[in-house]
């Protein structure tokens, strides 16, 4: 497939990857026209809603939705598009780019940009939980405190690391363990954890790859909980992540789903979705749907298993 013509529409999330100058923008259209493509260029302001310029672009008649920005700008554009024949586009600016790097799409403009003129249509998975759909996976506990610490932390003004690092200290100093019933699979269990993590189909734990998945069009939920009972065991579970040399039968328990139902003690729960934090109601309902997005991906002459 080639997206071509003004049925094309470039969302650009103007809080990521430099996207507030007007020369950064027009730098990225450029780019884009160099591939033969031109897209209605939608800008999206601090404050306004991404979900609202795509349903916008929708109405406007738009077939191809490309999200310019980090994987919270990608999800909330995808959230649109399900289960239509309308199709995502991804030009990843974020700082981690999870989900460009799942499909293989190159983290630079001019890649990614050849990929949107010269790439084939995948259908791929989201999760979704209470309504609210995800394109990488969904947290409850420790994650998205420290989230909601560093957001705190930010309107104060400090810089993104400083405040990373002191929203995950705050987050630990405050008991960040969660009672929880899980219901999945036939599975009624009970417990304490500082963490439970969903992902859109299985995520690499061990090794090099970890935080990587090889499919995401396998229509599975992947549940992981985390084996930690004080703060210290906590820290230590979280440096060998980041060593990479987290051991799934010791560290964490793991469970495959097509739906889940988690309960917690209090009636709303915070719940990280594609890094950004909701507050929903429970108990927990957790779903796959599986391939209800399309999206524009590396063509045949790139290894990719969908």
């Amino acid at each position: 497939m080639t997206a071509r013509g003004p049925e094309i529409a470039l969302i650009v999330n103007q809080r990521a990857g430099g996207l507030g100058t007007s020369s950064r923008v027009n730098e990225l259209i450029a780019t884009l026209q160099r591939y033969g493509l031109r897209p209605e260029p939608i800008l999206v302001e601090k404050g306004s809603d991404l979900g609202d310029a795509a349903r916008g672009a929708l109405g406007r008649g738009a077939k191809t939705l490309v999200a310019a920005g980090g994987d919270g700008t990608i999800s909330a554009v995808a959230s649109t598009l399900l289960d239509s024949e309308a199709t995502l586009g991804v030009l990843p600016m974020g700082t981690l780019n999870h989900f460009a790097k799942d499909l293989q799409i190159p983290l630079d403009i001019e890649g990614a940009a050849h990929v949107l003129a010269k790439g084939a249509v995948a259908r791929i998975d989201v999760g979704e939980v209470n309504g609210r759909t995800f394109i990488n996976n969904s947290s409850l506990g420790v994650y998205p405190r420290m989230v909601a610490w560093r957001e705190e932390y930010r309107r104060k003004g400090w810089t993104k690391w400083t405040a990373l690092l002191w929203a995950a200290v705050t987050a630990l100093r405050r008991k960040p363990f969660l009672k929880l019933r899980l219901t999945a699979a036939g599975t009624d269990v009970a417990g304490l954890t500082p963490m439970i993590f969903i992902g859109n189909n299985e995520y690499e734990i061990e090794g090099f790859e970890a935080g990587t998945r090889r499919r995401i069009d396998a229509g599975r939920l992947f549940i992981y909980a985390v084996n930690a009972s004080t703060p210290s065991e906590l820290i230590h579970l979280s440096l060998l992540a980041l060593l990479g040399r987290l051991r799934q039968a010791r560290d964490f328990d793991s469970l495959c789903v097509v739906e889940a139902w988690i309960e917690t003690r209090r009636r709303w729960a915070r719940v990280s979705l594609d890094g950004e934090v909701a507050r929903l109601e429970t108990p927990l309902h957790y779903r796959t749907r599986p391939a209800a997005l399309r999206v524009i991906v590396p063509g045949k002459e790139v290894a990719f298993e969908l």
